[in-house]
C-alpha cells in the first residue's frame, strides 16, 4: 500500500493554522495494542484544533490508489445478515427529518458514499426520490447485483469526482461518511451546491470528546508513550478526523449553513462488563459518547447576504 503525504497547515473546519494545535500523540497504521513501542510501522501525529476541537491527522495519508483501502468485498466486513433489509433502520431519522422538511410534496434524497444502498431502499419506501454514489467498487457492485439498487440512480465514484446539478436536492445524508474523507469542508461545500436552499443535510461522525479515547490515552501516558488511541489514519476503518460540534459550528459560517439539531450517541464502549454500565452511565450523563449526529440546514439566499 502506498501514500502520499501531505502537511495540513490549518484546521479543514474552521482554518485556525495548525501551528498552533496541540500535538494529542501519534497513531500507527495497524492495531497498536497495549503496547505499540513493540511493534514497527508508518505512524502519523495526531493534532486537535485549539478552536474548534476537530482532531484529524498531521501530516494526511493518502492512498495512491483508493481502492487499496475501500476495494475490499463486503462480506469481509459484514455478515451476511447485512445483504437484508431492516424496514425500521432509519426511522428515528425520519422522525427528525419531518420536523425540518416539508412532506406534503416529494423529496428528493442523496445518500453518500451509499454503501450497499441501504438508506436509497429505505427512503424509496418513504417516497423519496433517491441517488447516490459509491467510490468502493465491490459495494457498489454488490448494491446493484444484491440489493437491486437502480444503476441508473447510484454512482461508482468519489465526492471529490461525482457532479449532479446545483440545487436539486432536499436531503443529503453523509452516514459515518466525513471522517473518511480527506477535505470535509470542500466535500460539505460541494453538497452545499447540489442541496436547494434551506435543505437539509445529516452526517454522523466520531466525536473527537469521546471518553474511552481519553482513557486510552491515559492509558499510553501512565505507560509513558506518546501514541494516542484517537483516529485511524491508514487502517481500517481510515479515519482521518473526529468532529465537535463547534466544528461544524464553525464550519457553518464558512459554508454557509446552520446548526438544526444534534445527537451525541454512547454506542460500544469496549471495556470489561464489571465497568461498562458505569461508563455508559457517565458518558450520557456528560455527552462524551463515541457517536456525533448532525443535523445542517443550508442558508437561504437571505441569510447569505447577511
Amino acid at each position: 500500500m502506498r501514500y502520499t503525504f501531505l502537511e495540513t497547515e490549518k484546521c479543514n473546519m474552521c482554518g485556525s493554522p495548525s501551528k498552533n494545535h496541540k500535538v494529542l500523540g501519534k497513531r500507527m497504521n495497524k492495531s497498536q495494542g497495549k503496547n505499540p513501542r513493540n511493534k514497527t510501522g508508518i505512524s502519523t501525529t495526531v493534532q486537535k484544533c485549539s478552536n474548534c476541537g476537530l482532531i484529524y491527522s498531521n501530516p494526511q495519508p493518502i492512498p495512491i490508489n483508493l481502492q487499496d483501502h475501500y476495494g475490499v468485498p463486503p462480506e469481509s466486513y459484514w455478515k451476511e445478515d447485512y445483504f437484508e433489509l431492516n424496514e425500521n433502520a432509519f426511522d428515528h431519522d425520519l422522525e427528525k427529518l419531518k420536523k425540518l422538511l416539508d412532506f406534503n410534496k416529494k423529496l428528493k434524497f442523496l445518500d453518500v458514499g451509499a454503501g450497499l444502498g441501504h438508506q436509497m431502499l429505505y427512503y424509496e419506501s418513504k417516497g423519496f426520490d433517491v441517488y447516490g454514489f459509491e467510490p468502493s467498487i465491490p459495494f457498489y457492485e454488490r448494491a446493484v447485483e444484491k440489493m437491486n439498487i437502480d444503476e441508473k440512480k447510484l454512482k461508482n465514484q468519489t465526492v471529490e469526482e461525482v457532479e449532479y446539478e446545483l440545487e436539486q436536492f432536499d436531503f443529503i445524508s453523509f452516514g459515518v461518511v466525513l471522517e473518511h474523507i480527506y477535505d470535509p469542508s470542500s466535500a460539505l461545500q460541494k453538497a452545499l451546491n447540489w442541496l436547494k436552499p434551506e435543505g437539509v443535510i445529516h452526517i454522523e461522525v466520531p466525536s473527537s470528546e469521546w471518553l474511552i479515547n481519553k482513557m486510552i490515552n491515559l492509558f499510553y501516558k501512565l505507560n509513558l508513550s506518546d501514541y494516542v488511541g484517537n483516529i485511524s489514519p491508514m487502517h481500517e476503518p481510515y479515519h482521518l478526523y473526529e468532529f465537535s460540534l463547534k466544528s461544524f459550528e464553525s464550519n457553518g459560517e464558512i459554508n454557509g449553513y446552520q446548526l438544526a439539531g444534534f445527537d451525541k450517541y454512547i454506542c460500544n464502549t469496549y471495556m470489561p462488563k464489571p465497568i461498562d454500565g458505569i461508563v455508559r452511565w457517565y458518558m450520557k450523563k456528560t455527552g462524551t459518547g463515541m457517536q456525533l449526529s448532525v443535523w445542517l440546514r443550508k442558508n437561504s439566499p437571505q441569510q447569505t447576504l447577511k
